[in-house]
């Protein structure tokens, strides 16, 4: 039989389902930036994104050349760091719903997938709703009603 999240849990797992959610988006935004770093970094372009520099507030610099705030390698400490509080939420949404460990691993690869953070978040808070439905909708229906005494 396959565990069941703690009726107890649901507000608790509402709170780690927003911060899940939250964490997928700015994962999966950082990620998206990355790979467009990538791409300008390591094909022919040869350059890096420049912040504050004397070429402007925001630049494309040769690969190098970067003397202001070199924003591609925030973007690349930014995105590893966050997937770390991404996978905190990923185990901590997992651990309250109680589900199988496949289930943390298939979400923990929506923070290293181009666009896969998106489209994990969505059906994960469609799967968790209509599973703290269901928990609360049996909940409901095993607890008997109040007969009034005469």
């Amino acid at each position: 039989m396959a565990l069941r999240p703690k009726l107890k849990d649901v507000p608790t797992i509402r709170g780690a389902l927003k911060f899940y959610r939250v964490f997928a988006y700015v994962t999966g935004t950082l990620l998206l930036l990355l790979v467009l770093e990538m791409i300008l970094k390591y094909t022919p372009i040869h350059r890096e994104i420049e912040l504050g520099g004397s070429n402007g507030f925001l630049a494309l610099v040769p690969d190098g050349a970067a003397r202001a705030v070199n924003l591609s390698t925030g973007i690349l400490i930014a995105h590893g760091w966050l997937y770390v509080v991404y996978l905190f939420a990923d185990f901590r949404l997992w651990s309250y719903m109680r589900w199988p460990f496949s289930r943390f691993i298939q979400i923990a690869l929506g923070g290293v997938v181009p666009f896969l953070s998106f489209i994990v978040e969505h059906f994960i808070t469609i799967r968790t709703n209509r599973e703290l439905a269901e928990l609360e909708q049996s909940a409901s229906a095993t607890i008997p009603s109040e007969v009034p005494h005469h």
